[in-house]
């Protein structure tokens, strides 16, 4: 088959395809940052929110079908989608549908993943999809589904799991692990092992699942209304429909590489807080992992129109700069200093003060002489001058803040006394 009937073939697939965001989740490792929203709707990477890269990559991809799955205080999530991703044309087909817990099967709210989906199945078959994908809304990566559609249609695949190489260390207590025999038939799955199994032939990887399910449409609602009958099933993905299946059903796992080095591909779950800011510290680097300045597979999102970042003073007491930082739309910075950070949209930053290896959110004012250093500061936040953040931890636990394993602290409108209702 030639490279162009190969691309038909998959822009074919990929048309026929229904993606099922999963973005009810709540995010309790990432505590009080997710107080008052759903994970995948929390800020990452200067402008955009958690759940646009599934849904760019769904829209670079070619699958213009998306239902997005809420529950957990969902309200900024679904302003978001409204907001930034309204666009598509039912006329040609497409839609971006919000698709909320609301009981419409009984009286319960989504009970699991596979709940989830199961009381959504009459709007799946209005769709009439030949294939449906089922992706987790909670990890930063960019992937082109197609591929992976194509090789489940190629080998006839029930279900196809993506999936990422990590070592045995990362993958113990953390992921569901998959093993496989040569021709990633996937043979067995454990929910977070102690002892994860090894790829075969690489006894220092494990195959780990990134949380995306890929499945022929009919056989997708035979397992759900199975599952659904069971009662002794939490109606979970990991924990209770892959388990059952693998046994005696063509289940594959398809292997997250890069196309050009065929290693391991950027994947980051950022569930707790140290993990969020190094995602966002990486971006810093000079040639990051994650390239968001790439024309060819944009992250798109909702986009505020702001005016240009502004810096302002330059004498030998106060200059307003930054170094190894990103600084969005909207930000002024009037005689401070910002090293090794990342600055949202629409931040305020004071004379003389000092911002380092840093993640501030948007909207947030940093006020004369404060001092941050290793924070994340969360929308909205108004901190008040000569405040020091980062440098005494006692002196941060003492003022409510929250300090991770690894020393970083995370600030909230909450904790400074500003604003109790903040959900944006």
């Amino acid at each position: 088959m030639s490279v162009q009937s190969a691309d038909r073939n998959i822009s074919q697939l990929t048309r026929k395809t229904l993606a099922l965001v999963l973005a009810g989740g709540q995010g309790s490792r990432l505590h009080e940052l997710t107080e008052w929203r759903a994970k995948p709707a929390v800020h990452f990477g200067g402008k955009f929110r958690i759940i646009d890269f599934p849904l760019s990559n769904c829209v670079n991809s070619g699958i213009r079908q998306i239902g997005v799955l809420t529950q957990y205080k969902a309200h900024s999530l679904v302003r978001h989608l409204v907001s930034g991703w309204s666009y598509f044309r039912s006329e040609l087909g497409e839609l971006l549908e919000v698709l909320p817990a609301s009981q419409r099967v009984d009286s319960a709210w989504y009970q699991g993943t596979a709940d989830a989906v199961y009381q959504n199945l009459d709007i799946i078959r209005n769709h009439q999809p030949e294939y449906v994908l089922i992706l987790s809304g909670d990890h930063i990566y960019k992937m082109d589904y197609g591929p992976m559609i194509a090789a489940h249609a190629e080998s006839g695949a029930d279900m196809t799991i993506s999936c990422i190489e990590v070592s045995l260390e990362e993958a113990a207590n953390d992921f569901g692990v998959m093993q496989i025999d040569e021709n990633l038939r996937i043979i067995g799955f454990e929910e977070k092992p102690a002892s994860p199994k090894p790829i075969p032939g690489n006894p220092d990887l494990c195959m780990a699942s990134m949380g995306n399910y890929l499945f022929k449409t009919e056989f997708l609602y035979e397992q759900l209304i199975k599952d659904a009958d069971n009662e002794h099933s939490q109606h979970d993905f990991s924990k209770d429909i892959i388990p059952n299946i693998i046994k005696e059903k063509k289940v594959y796992a398809c292997p997250f590489r890069d196309q050009r080095t065929n290693k391991r591909a950027y994947w980051r779950d950022v569930g707790n807080l140290d993990a969020f800011w190094q995602a966002n510290m990486e971006l810093m680097d000079i040639t990051p992992e994650l390239n968001l300045y790439d024309d060819n597979w944009p992250i798109l999102t909702d986009q505020a129109q702001l005016p240009p970042a502004k810096f302002v003073f330059n004498t030998e007491d106060r200059r307003g700069f930054a170094t190894d930082s990103m600084v969005s739309g909207g930000c002024l910075i009037t005689g401070a200093y910002i090293n090794h950070s990342l600055l949202f949209s629409n931040v305020r930053v004071h004379s003389y003060a000092t911002i380092e290896d840093s993640v501030i959110l948007p909207e947030v004012e940093v006020g004369r002489n404060a001092r941050i250093k290793r924070a994340i500061i969360d929308r909205g936040c108004k901190i008040p001058a000569d405040m020091q953040i980062g440098l005494d931890h006692e002196q941060d636990r003492q003022r409510g803040f929250r300090v991770t394993h690894e020393g970083v602290v995370l600030v909230t409108p909450n904790m400074l006394g500003q604003r109790t209702h903040f959900m944006r």
